[in-house]
């Protein structure tokens, strides 16, 4: 995405690329620090209120204030003292924040286009919620979501990942600018309102190229009709694009749409912090009581327990146990869900079940060769069996999938490049993760480590260690889902030399 640069002393952040610069040597600043300098420096010298800082880096998301607070304190570390000796960013007390320093905006370096697949390619963006109602607003986005993965499973078709279609929300853009930042020919937009039991849909599908409407319809009907209406606006895409209608298998559809109002709020909330997670596990349980036969509920409610224990710093036997029972749940409602066989093909990797794991990740991809989150997840586990040039294929078609992806998408590129001796481009792509708030900190130290720069590595350990402060090297080794010893000798010898604990 194109995105503003701006100069203040020594730096020059690139919002658009997600980098800092201090005298042209990268700074090593988290996705939600890059998204609050950005909207600071964007307006020197004004007031911005925390409501106002906190969208910017959580868009749609409810997140307690502290986690402001710690983006904002982390900043001024990382920035360092002014020219005056004062700070960058300055308190105004039980209003906000204001950066004070003086900023140049330049020139912006636009994104270079990503070349057009071999098939029909499309992005749909994110439908517009034109109802009075805000609380609709989960309603439009979750007709997107749909839209995305009823696309996604058809084979002669490439489509873009929910993460990146959401990164235009609210953006006011030219489409053929959109179209050339993702790579796709074809865009998808429309608008939704929901109102009274009723719901109208505006939709049209865009020739990003040429500029054309290639078609374009309104949909008024009853709200209990809305997944015929996705069915049909998925249908119609697919006769004009590839020309006849090709009907991958039937998606599991919730029967009760309050539990589908849950699920999408839900979504927005995961990963995001441990408090976000338990509102998003309560939301689950909801959505689970109300309609047991919802697919969806039970995959993310899996995904929510397993988040919970990689956050925590290490498995328990019960969280474990749990989120498995729930995905196995989730696919035995609906085998045809891609989403739901990757998420169990994971943890069963992780439980050690490789036979079945391999098959249900070869059922994913089968099921949806446009699933971009599987291919990253089967690239963590390809790589920890060794197979790591492989490893590298899967993450680097999950990024073309998925342009901008969440941030466990650098952890597994950094992971696949350091295993694969490509330590510089593990140190590039691990600086750009949420690093205070993840994994990646810990594979940055080993890779500073191998290229000998040891002070960094350390460094760079120590700061993982405070937010893990009971890692060893061992325990991690004991519940990664390694199948190749050479592989892992190799990470121990870079956590070794950057000082992690034995």
């Amino acid at each position: 995405m194109q995105g503003s640069r701006f100069a203040f002393g020594p730096f020059v952040l690139d919002s658009g690329a997600g980098t800092l610069l201090r005298n042209d040597v990268p700074v090593a600043v988290g996705y939600r620090g890059i998204k609050l300098l950005g909207a600071l420096v964007g307006r020197p010298g004004e007031i911005l209120e925390k409501a106002e800082l906190m969208d910017a880096a959580w868009p749609g998301t409810a997140v307690e204030e502290g986690n402001l607070t710690v983006q904002i304190a982390l900043l001024r570390k990382l920035l360092g003292p002014a020219a005056d000796g004062g700070e960058w960013i300055a308190t105004v007390p039980r209003v906000g924040y204001r950066f004070t320093g003086a900023v140049e905006q330049l020139g912006g370096a636009k994104r270079k286009s990503l070349p057009l697949p071999g098939k029909p390619s499309i992005a749909v963006l994110p439908f517009v919620n034109v109802s009075t109602d805000p609380e609709q607003e989960s309603f439009a986005d979750g007709l997107t979501e749909d839209l995305i993965t009823d696309l996604s499973r058809i084979s002669g078709l490439f489509v873009i990942a929910r993460n990146s279609a959401f990164a235009y929300k609210g953006k006011a853009m030219d489409v053929r600018d959109i179209a050339q930042d993702l790579g796709v020919h074809y865009l998808l937009e429309g608008s939704a309102r929901r109102a009274a039991g009723r719901v109208r849909i505006n939709a049209q599908l865009v020739d990003a190229v040429s500029g054309d409407h290639l078609w374009a319809e309104r949909f008024d009907r009853s709200l209990e009709d809305i997944f015929a209406v996705q069915d049909e606006v998925t249908g119609k895409i697919v006769e004009a694009l590839l020309g006849r209608l090709r009907a991958p298998p039937p998606r599991n559809r919730p029967k009760n749409l309050e539990a589908y109002d849950l699920c999408v709020r839900a979504r927005k909330l995961m990963d995001d912090s441990p408090q976000t997670a338990r509102e998003a596990h309560l939301m689950l349980t909801r959505a689970v009581s109300l309609d047991p036969e919802y697919a969806e509920a039970y995959r993310w409610l899996a995904m929510n327990h397993w988040m919970g224990w990689v956050h925590s710093g290490g498995p328990t036997e019960t969280s474990r146990s749990v989120a498995l029972e729930l995905a196995r749940k989730a696919v035995a409602i609906d085998p045809n869900d891609a989403g739901c066989r990757w998420v169990l093909a994971y943890l069963l990797a992780y439980e050690r079940s490789f036979a079945e794991a391999d098959a249900e990740f070869a059922k994913a991809i089968e099921l949806d060769p446009n699933e971009a989150d599987a291919w990253a997840a089967l690239s963590d586990i390809a790589v920890l069996a060794g197979r790591v040039e492989e490893g590298l294929e899967h993450i680097r078609k999950a990024f073309r999938l998925n342009p901008f992806p969440a941030s466990w998408y650098y952890l597994a590129l950094g992971q696949a490049q350091y295993a694969a001796g490509e330590y510089e481009a593990a140190v590039e792509t691990l600086r750009r993760d949420e690093t205070y708030r993840t994994s990646s900190r810990r594979f940055l130290a080993a890779s500073l480590a191998q290229l000998g720069r040891l002070d960094e590595a350390r460094a760079e350990a120590e700061l993982f260690l405070v937010g893990n402060p009971h890692f060893t090297t061992r325990h991690w080794a004991a519940t990664e889902p390694f199948r190749d010893a050479a592989t892992l000798e190799h990470f121990v010898d870079g956590f070794r030399k950057a000082g992690l604990p034995e």
